[in-house]
């Protein structure tokens, strides 16, 4: 008899306790404040919602020789016309058939169908230790070619070079092998 009563009054008391905790929680918290910005939200919300881009964006396929590209960046967006587009902090890597692999890396990026302009801080580095940079690089990543038509800096394991232009690009003997051509008045510091 004493535990239905205790029962029974408990049944009355805690829903009526847990409404009143419930009404102090919201009679005392702050109101929201519209007006204050994210503190870790760098853009403009409102920017971001009408302009057509999307993040973190990847491509992955095969070269007409069997060597693998895969492209990354921050943001892309799409460009005028079809086929064509613009990306940010874009990171492409060529990977050859015998997993040897060169990575260029650019601030910007213009693409206008199977043609890549990288731009702004273009570096290549390779799997052999080399550093290629250059004002602006050309890319293909359908024949997996790279190359500058104006003068590149190389950080080579054995010293240093400069080249009017630069063109990395499959050796055409089915291998999927890569060859890296220097030309145009190469000057080498040799550092034994």
């Amino acid at each position: 008899m004493l535990r239905s009563r205790i029962v029974h009054w408990l049944r009355v008391i805690l829903p009526l306790a847990a409404l009143a905790l419930l009404s102090v929680l919201f009679l005392l918290a702050r109101k929201p404040d519209p007006e204050a910005a994210i503190p870790y939200a760098d853009v403009d919300p409102r920017d971001l919602a009408e302009r057509q881009a999307v993040t973190s964006p990847r491509y992955a396929g095969v070269t007409d020789d069997g060597a693998r590209v895969s492209i990354d960046s921050t943001e892309a967006a799409p460009g005028d016309g079809p086929g064509q587009g613009s990306a940010r902090t874009v990171r492409m890597t060529i990977r050859a058939k015998d997993g040897r692999a060169a990575d260029v890396s650019a601030g910007t990026a213009a693409l206008e169908g199977d043609a890549i302009l990288l731009q702004d801080g273009a570096r290549m580095t390779t799997a052999d230790g080399w550093i290629v940079t250059a004002p602006e690089f050309h890319a293909s990543r359908v024949a997996g070619t790279v190359n500058a038509d104006h003068e590149v800096n190389v950080l080579a394991p054995f010293g240093d070079l400069t080249a009017g232009q630069m063109e990395l690009r499959p050796l055409g003997d089915g291998t999927g092998d890569h060859v890296l051509d220097l030309s145009g008045g190469v000057r080498l510091i040799y550092q034994p």
